[in-house]
């Protein structure tokens, strides 16, 4: 087994189909082609990519088709779970080869053990909703799933936040029942991360004996406006990505990265010493 692992994860691509822009003011299409081909730039490259649900804006089959287009320029396996946006019939339908979307009979929820790290993705989406829930059917699922191997480092995904953020609006549509969540997962130390999307931001929480992280949008970022001053917004803040790094000497360590392109390298140093 490899001593390292290298794992990418995007959120909230909100994809529109026929070039539309999501609120009529952002090419989410154009967004994730651009963190696509940035990620695909990566030195070293990760070995896999997360997306943390809302893969599309709307649920809609054309929508679906224009995701599968733009993840084809992508050469990571990629591994998905649905966001409150997203419908899973139509999801499946449009990703028939990738097999992780059918291992549950009835919601989209997996577990891949090709990779040092384990992964478990959670399907948290209650249809017609914005907030998350686990009902007892999902919940006893992850129980089972983290008891067959107890030892082995274990990243858990979820589309929704199971922290309060602060962020009203965004606390409104939360996962529901989050402490059921938190027994679980606090009985099973394997687990170094609880990730999730939803927030369009990134942030972290101290959950269940773990660390809890929202993933920045892959193209608009929820405005951090905290408490519950001001109407629900956007801003066209800088879009990013999460590396999160594995090694079996220094555990799970998580870095962010910006997805658009920024003057540097610059040396610290010259012949001289440290530049003045």
């Amino acid at each position: 087994m490899a001593e390292s692992c290298l794992i990418a994860q995007i959120s909230d691509p909100h994809i529109k189909a026929g070039g539309r822009l999501s609120y009529r003011q952002v090419d989410t299409a154009g967004a994730l082609r651009q963190a696509v081909a940035k990620l695909e730039r990566l030195a070293p490259r990760p070995q896999l990519l997360l997306i943390s649900g809302d893969l599309v804006d709307f649920g809609r089959p054309d929508e679906y088709a224009a995701l599968r287009e733009i993840l084809a320029g992508s050469s990571l396996p990629t591994y998905l779970i649905p966001g409150n946006h997203d419908h899973r019939e139509n999801l499946r339908a449009a990703f028939p080869a990738l097999p992780h979307l059918f291992q549950h009979p009835r919601f989209v929820q997996w577990v891949v053990d090709d990779y040092p790290v384990r992964l478990i993705g959670l399907d948290s989406c209650v249809p017609g909703a914005s907030h998350g829930q686990l009902c007892p059917a999902r919940l006893q699922w992850l129980d089972a799933t983290l008891h067959q191997q107890p030892t082995r480092p274990t990243l858990v995904m979820l589309h929704h936040h199971p922290f309060t953020s602060g962020i009203a609006h965004m606390d409104r549509q939360p996962l529901r029942d989050a402490g059921a969540l938190a027994e679980i997962v606090a009985q099973h130390p394997q687990v170094e991360r609880v990730l999730c999307g939803h927030l369009h931001r990134s942030l972290q929480a101290r959950f269940a004996n773990t660390l809890a992280m929202s993933c920045p949008g892959v193209s608009h970022q929820v405005s951090l406006r905290l408490g519950g001053a001001g109407t629900p917004s956007f801003h066209l803040e800088p879009p990013g990505y999460l590396l999160h790094h594995w090694t079996s000497a220094a555990g799970l360590v998580t870095h962010q990265g910006f997805i658009d392109d920024y003057p540097g390298p610059f040396p610290f140093y010259d012949d001289n010493g440290l530049i003045d």
